[in-house]
């Protein structure tokens, strides 16, 4: 569990359409239900919503198309005005900051990559990387040295001078990328930066996105509707429908404690084995072993060694014991079988 510092935060953050929606949650002490949201000809675009984002943490927000996730991620960073509530970052409620003190964090500290790549067709992938650094003031030779810094990061070293009509989706995806990591933002947004990508460069960039977020440990908030993408990337996912966020925990929880039947049945065809864990399906230690597998491990990464074996394997964490797993349970998993031990299928 990440227990580093929370870095952003939102505290009973409302988005609503309508007339009069400031003077609407007043009325009804910020607690609308949705039969009044409704009954006052509002659309309730975000709901009442509570997160908190660590350090470090890679902070999913998913649902389907309508379900608000767009919306929130642009009121964290009031790109868009909530309507009521408070987003804290850096301890700080950004609805309290001037529109001139916005634009100053959002150039300095904030970075954010969305599903359209919007570069600057008339510059090089050099200038599209380096426009950041320029808006801010940066000399030219300082902002060319870190973009090229940027670039080489992200896999486009020897492309500085193409245009974007010379590269592929993905590369123009990666100058996106480069393009918002240059200001070296405190918080990173990214709004289903990959859902344009066919399936292969989709996987390709996911692999990317990780080996960055490996080497640069950034604080994300990352939308997708995609659950598959969410479990290979999130520590943490938000689930949000019709404005509302329904549960907050980590793809396992989800997966295994749905809050209710539409989380349930969001999260049903996702195969067991690439959420579960190596300690939530142990069973105690019993002290003769084929080898060892973390604690945090998937099932999924660790079938086929435990499945070979003729003995269980040891389930470690922080270098201590704390169970095994065997080959049967692997098979359980991998079939849908229910499981014992630390956890339940």
């Amino acid at each position: 569990m990440n227990n580093s510092p929370v870095k952003l935060s939102c505290r009973g953050v409302w988005k609503l359409f309508g007339p009069d929606p400031r003077g609407f949650l007043a009325r009804h002490n910020h607690a609308p239900d949705n039969v009044a949201i409704a009954d006052a000809g509002l659309i309730g675009a975000v709901c009442d919503a509570n997160i908190e984002v660590r350090e470090g943490e890679i902070f999913i927000i998913m649902g389907l198309s309508g379900s608000g996730k767009s919306t929130l991620v642009r009121c964290l960073s009031r790109l868009i005005e909530p309507t009521g509530g408070e987003v804290i970052f850096d301890n700080r409620d950004l609805l309290r900051a001037s529109e001139a003190e916005m634009i100053e964090i959002r150039r300095h500290k904030m970075g954010m990559v969305f599903q359209h790549f919007a570069l600057l067709p008339h510059l090089t992938v050099l200038g599209n990387v380096a426009f950041p650094l320029e808006v801010q003031g940066v000399g030219r030779a300082e902002r060319e040295a870190r973009a090229l810094e940027v670039i080489e990061l992200v896999g486009l070293k020897g492309r500085e001078n193409y245009y974007p009509r010379e590269l592929s989706g993905g590369q123009q995806q990666r100058v996106g990328i480069a393009r918002s990591l240059a200001v070296e933002p405190e918080i990173w947004f990214l709004d289903e930066p990959f859902s344009a990508l066919d399936p292969l460069i989709r996987r390709e960039m996911q692999d990317e996105f990780l080996r960055l977020q490996s080497m640069l440990k950034k604080t994300i908030v990352f939308i997708t509707h995609d659950f598959d993408e969410a479990i290979r990337l999130a520590d943490r996912v938000a689930i949000m429908k019709d404005g509302w966020t329904i549960q907050i925990g980590t793809p396992e929880e989800l997966v295994t404690a749905p809050a209710d039947d539409y989380v349930a049945e969001f999260t049903k065809d996702i195969p067991r084995a690439k959420v579960l864990s190596a300690a939530s399906v142990m069973e105690p230690a019993g002290g003769d072993y084929a080898g060892e597998v973390a604690a945090n491990a998937k099932v999924a990464d660790i079938a086929a060694r435990v499945e070979a074996a003729d003995k269980p394997h040891a389930v470690v964490s922080d270098g201590n014991v704390v169970g095994q797993i065997t080959r049967q349970t692997v098979v359980d998993v991998l079939v849908g079988r229910e499981v014992g031990g630390g956890g339940r299928q």
